[in-house]
């Protein structure tokens, strides 16, 4: 069965995102291995300046890396990645799945974003459009796609 690992930044304390997330989740799973990974944002002072937030961003860097499944396709979803309507975003993992790949990474990360050489290391850039969203609610927003996606793949009427 194919693997999907959602790496997210920062933790969620609000249960209404929670239980939306996990609602997905439990969906998701009909239709392939998912895991959650909820890694801890970087502590940064009140105002950080540059220097502080790329530090950051690096430590949160090696956190990311230690968690990359071996060999899986590799996404970042950012602002400056490529916005995909929910079937071409279907097709795209159908696509990873057809060339061999048995499993596949999405990162949202923290609210500074992602470090520059994390989001060299990604297969594809995502992009949910160019306005912002909390990360928690990213978090669902993202696996409600990815759910959409494997069931517009699978032909059930969850997808109108």
């Amino acid at each position: 069965m194919f693997s999907v690992t959602l790496i997210t930044v920062g933790k969620c304390k609000e249960k209404f995102y929670i239980s939306a997330a996990e609602e997905y989740a439990k969906r998701l799973g009909a239709y392939c291995k998912f895991k959650l990974l909820e890694l801890p944002e970087t502590r940064l002072p009140e105002d950080p300046n540059l220097t502080e937030i790329r530090s950051g961003l690096a430590k949160e860097a090696e956190l990311i890396r230690a968690q990359l499944p071996k060999g899986a396709w590799f996404c970042v979803l950012t602002p400056e990645g490529k916005e995909l309507s929910s079937e071409a975003l279907s097709e795209k993992l159908q696509q990873v799945k057809l060339s061999g790949k048995s499993a596949a990474c999405f990162l949202i990360g923290s609210s500074f974003g992602i470090d520059p050489e994390i989001k060299k290391l990604a297969d594809f850039r995502l992009s949910f459009g160019p306005m912002t969203f909390p990360h928690h609610l990213m978090r669902v927003m993202a696996l409600e796609q990815l759910y959409r996606a494997e069931t517009i793949a699978a032909g059930t009427k969850y997808h109108k």
